[in-house]
This record gives structure tokens, C-alpha cells and sequence, in this order.
């Protein structure tokens, strides 16, 4: 039927018109022809729009990007500075070990760890000791050849590359050390050693090691002057002797026990002292009343050792003999007082030090003349104090049991003034002078004996003290017990 594809083409017509618009729906409306539209789709795919999306993505690049910030630059790697006192801990048959100090330089590009380098004696080839780095300060050569001499070094590495390498000064015997250098220093020795002039020196240091180590003594750095100094060494100990000491022996002497490589050290600091010098000058600043004050500057020569104090004498004109004031002042200056008035004095002050002191003394310039005054002398005016007192117990009697046949006594304390009159009562009744009882009274004390009671010198006790101003009175229980002798069986 030629009539009806009309129709179909024009609905095909509509279908592509709508797909042709910007909208991204090509979903056709089922209002026409729904059955007939799958047949011609296909043909139609390749006119739609989807196809063509990706010409788009030119359109939207058009505009510039925001560029991102340039990184700073890095520093540029730099090898840190040489590893620090390189030094050997021990030697075995087929080991070294050794240690060393961080580099003191190290820079921003940090530090990866270090390589050990050994090189035999005579050799010029350098061998490196560690397969990878260590990053410790410590580190042991193994799988050595025992009686090799080897040069030890150490490099330090990072980025930027391989320090300036870090070498022991002398090569290393490989052999096993029986013992290691050991110095017994004395404790007397480990504080200042110190000894006056004129006396003699003897120190004995006792060391460990083998083989026998190889000693050796210097004087703050330097070697010791043999004309005043004896040295002595033996297989276990090492003694310096000075006949006569003198200020110029004074210093740091140094003890150093040397194994092949290794090595143990000792200070010793000797200090010889003698007595001080005087003070330089002593000056009488002023004078008032009864008083006179001193000041005074310090020895030009203090003994080798610090003053521990001054010595301050004073002498009357008309007698001349000179008196303490101050045994131990430790300031500069010094008021003298209670000088007599009318009489004119002198001073004079010795330096001090743990040695003694100055074998002199300076006088100070100037004479302090304390100057006769008008004073009458008006006697204070006191008013008499009265002790009169009502007597008082300070400790009571206390109850207390006694044995029959055993001696007992009662105590008690009492005050007054005048003193009191002690009286004794059993059960309210004046004892008197009976003569099984002896009552006691000693500065204030009061005590009644009473002598192998009986059972029948139980009761009650009173102690009564009287005087003017009145009386007091303190009584205890007394018990007296039998002895229970427990009967033969």
C-alpha cells in the first residue's frame, strides 16, 4: 500500500528534530506510531548527538588553569665534617673494637651512618669493614689475622657524599690482651693531694695490666723535671718521690698505663702550701667612746692555699703587751670594744691559713687614744623581790603495795618560802618520832622509810607541809602483802 509510508516519515522527521536539540533526551514520545519507531532506529543512531559529546570538551579548557606554587628549593647536600676522637675499647686474637664521637658538623641533609675502613700496615689499600652503615658510635672488627698491624679509620656518610675520614695515630697489634690497663687510684688521691713545704712526697699508685703496660707521668703537659722529681715503676705499681717539696712542685700530674693500644689515665692534683704572708696594710679608721675601728687588705702571699681567717691582737702603751681581740675574723675589717678610758692603744692583725699563721704581724698606722669624760656613775635603784611563798606538793605521794619484811619508802616534793615544816601522818595520827619509821627532808624532797613493815602498817599515809602563809597536805594508800610460800607436795 503505497499510501501509508507517508505517515512513518513524518514521525521519523519529528524523531530527528528532537534529537537535534541541546537537551540530553532522545527518548520519544509513545503518543506516535510506538510499534513502527524500533524499526528505523538503528539507521538513525549515528546522526544523534551523543556521538559528537566529546567535541565539546575543547570549550571548557579554553579558559586558563590557577598555576601551583614552586617548591622551595632544597639546600644543596653537603658531606658532614670528620667523626670526632676515634679510640680503641679492646683488643682480642681476631678482633678490635672501637669508638668514636659524633662529627660536629653535620648540616641539614642529616647524617645516614659510617663506614670502618681497615688498612694493613704498608699496605695502601684501604678495605671496608662493614657491609652496610652503622649508625652507632661503636663498632667491632671481627674475623681479624692474629699479629696483623692495622690502620683504623672512620668516614662518615650522607647524601652529599663521604666525610674527611677519622684515623687511629698509630696501627693496632691484633693479639688477645691478657689485661686491660688498669690504674688503683688511692682514694686519699682522688681530691686534692696536699703537703707543706719542706716535707717529702712519696705517692704509690698500683696499676693492672698485660703484658707489662708501659707507664708514663707528665706535669701539667709536660714531661717531669728529673732533677726534682724520682719516678720508679714496677710490674704492679708506679711511685713518684720528692725529697723536698717546694710551691713549684704544685700542679696536675698525670699517670698514663699504656697496653699496645690501650690505655687507662689518672690525674693527680698535688697542692704544697706553706704559711701566709701578713696583711698588706692595716689602717685605724676611727675612734669614738670606748670603741675603735680596724680595716685591713689581704696578704700579698697566701701560702699557695686561700686564708681561712685573721688574727686581731691589741697593746696598751703603758705595758706593752699585746692581747687577742678576735682569734678568728673572717672579714676585712673589725670594731674593737671596751677600751679603758685614758690609756692609748696599738693593733695589729695576722693572716691565717690551714698551714698557720703569718710569722708576722702588721701594725696598723695610728694610735687610738680613748679621751677621759665626766661620768658619774648613778646605781640602778632596785626594788626587792619577795619569795615568800605558801608551801606547795610539786609530786604527790602515790599508793603503792609493800611485802612484809622488805624496807619501803614514800616520796614526795614540796616548795615554799620561808620553809616548810614536814609532818608524817598514818591514818590521821602524827607519826612523831617513832623509831620504825625515819623521815627524810632534803632540799624540798620529802621521804618517809618505814623499815620491815608488818601487815599491820597498812593504811593510809599524809604528808603535811606548813609554814607562816599557810599548809598543804598529800596522802597515799599503803598495802602491805604476806608472802605466799607455796606448800610441799
Amino acid at each position: 500500500m503505497p499510501a501509508k509510508p507517508a505517515p512513518i516519515k513524518k514521525s521519523a522527521t519529528k524523531k530527528a528534530a528532537k534529537e537535534k536539540e541541546p537537551t540530553p533526551a532522545p527518548v520519544a514520545t509513545p503518543t506516535k506510531a510506538p510499534a513502527e519507531v524500533p524499526a528505523e532506529v538503528p539507521a538513525e543512531v549515528p546522526a544523534e548527538v551523543p556521538a559528537e559529546v566529546p567535541v565539546q570538551a575543547p570549550a571548557a579548557e579554553a579558559t586558563p588553569a590557577a598555576k601551583p606554587p614552586k617548591a622551595p628549593t632544597p639546600p644543596p647536600a653537603v658531606p658532614t665534617s670528620a667523626p670526632q676522637n676515634l679510640t680503641v675499647e679492646d683488643v682480642q686474637e681476631t678482633s678490635v673494637t672501637i669508638s668514636w664521637l659524633a662529627p660536629k658538623t653535620i648540616g641539614a641533609t642529616g647524617l645516614d651512618g659510617y663506614t670502618v675502613e681497615t688498612c694493613k700496615d704498608g699496605a695502601k689499600e684501604w678495605v671496608v669493614a662493614n657491609e652496610e652503615l652503622t649508625v652507632a658510635n661503636r663498632y667491632m672488627i671481627r674475623n681479624l689475622t692474629p699479629g696483623d698491624l692495622l690502620n683504623i679509620r672512620v668516614v662518615a656518610v650522607n647524601v652529599g657524599g663521604r666525610s674527611e675520614p677519622v684515623a687511629l695515630p698509630q696501627p693496632v697489634p691484633v693479639h688477645e690482651v691478657l689485661d686491660r690497663p688498669r690504674i688503683k687510684l688511692p682514694r686519699f688521691l682522688r681530691t686534692c693531694y696536699t703537703r707543706k713545704v719542706g716535707e717529702q712526697v712519696n705517692i704509690v699508685i698500683p696499676f693492672l695490666g698485660q703484658p707489662k703496660p708501659v707507664v708514663c707521668w707528665t706535669k701539667d703537659g709536660e714531661p717531669l723535671d728529673t732533677n726534682r722529681v724520682s719516678i720508679r715503676t714496677s710490674d704492679r705499681d708506679s711511685i713518684l718521690f720528692i725529697r723536698s717539696a717546694n710551691r713549684e712542685d704544685s700542679g696536675n700530674y698525670v699517670i698514663s698505663v699504656k697496653v699496645d693500644s690501650l690505655e687507662d689515665r689518672a690525674t693527680i692534683i698535688m697542692q704544697i702550701v706553706e704559711r701566709p704572708g701578713p696583711p698588706a696594710s692595716v689602717k685605724l679608721v676611727d675612734t669614738w667612746g670606748f670603741n675603735a675601728a680596724l680595716e685591713w687588705t689581704p696578704p700579698r702571699d697566701n701560702g699557695n692555699t686561700e686564708i681561712t681567717g685573721y688574727i686581731v691582737q691589741k697593746a696598751d702603751k703603758k705595758t706593752g703587751d699585746w692581747f687577742t681581740v678576735y682569734d678568728n675574723c673572717h672579714r676585712l675589717s673589725a670594731t674593737v670594744s671596751d677600751l679603758i678610758m685614758g690609756n692609748s692603744y696599738s693593733f695589729r692583725v695576722f693572716s691565717q691559713n690551714k698551714v698557720g699563721i703569718s710569722e708576722e704581724g702588721t701594725v696598723a698606722k695610728g694610735i687610738a687614744t680613748i679621751q677621759k669624760i665626766g661620768i658619774v656613775y648613778k646605781p640602778a635603784q632596785y626594788t626587792e623581790h619577795d619569795f615568800s611563798e605558801a608551801p606547795k606538793f610539786t609530786a604527790s605521794l602515790n599508793d603503792r603495795a609493800a611485802t612484809v619484811g622488805y624496807t619501803t619508802k614514800l616520796l614526795c616534793a614540796v616548795r615554799g618560802s620561808p620553809t616548810p615544816k614536814i609532818e608524817w601522818l598514818k591514818n590521821q595520827m602524827v607519826i612523831g618520832n617513832d623509831p620504825k619509821f625515819r623521815q627524810i627532808s632534803n632540799q624540798g624532797v620529802c621521804a618517809l622509810e618505814i623499815r620491815k613493815p608488818c601487815s599491820f602498817d597498812g593504811g593510809v599515809y599524809t604528808c603535811r607541809a606548813k609554814n607562816a602563809l599557810g599548809e598543804a597536805t598529800v596522802a597515799c594508800r599503803l598495802e602491805v602483802k604476806k608472802v605466799i610460800i607455796p606448800e610441799a607436795k
